[in-house]
């Protein structure tokens, strides 16, 4: 596990921007508004359901954090 600068285990609240798993579910996210775009109807409720669980990956470790 990562520590930082001064040494401690978790980061204060609101580091969660630096976590790979952020960076990572916003990745994700980015990419699943994008791949929607391109080929999901966007009157569909696949789409809907796409973009909000990709949301909300991205939502979790943000509240988890605080």
């Amino acid at each position: 596990m990562g520590t930082d600068k001064n040494g401690d285990l978790l980061f204060p609240s609101g580091g969660y921007r630096r976590l790979k798993s952020f960076q990572l579910a916003q990745l994700i996210y980015d990419i699943t508004v994008r791949f929607v775009e391109l080929y999901i109807p966007a009157e569909s409720r696949t789409c809907d359901q796409m973009v909000q669980a990709a949301r909300s990956g991205v939502q979790n470790i943000a509240e988890g954090s605080g």
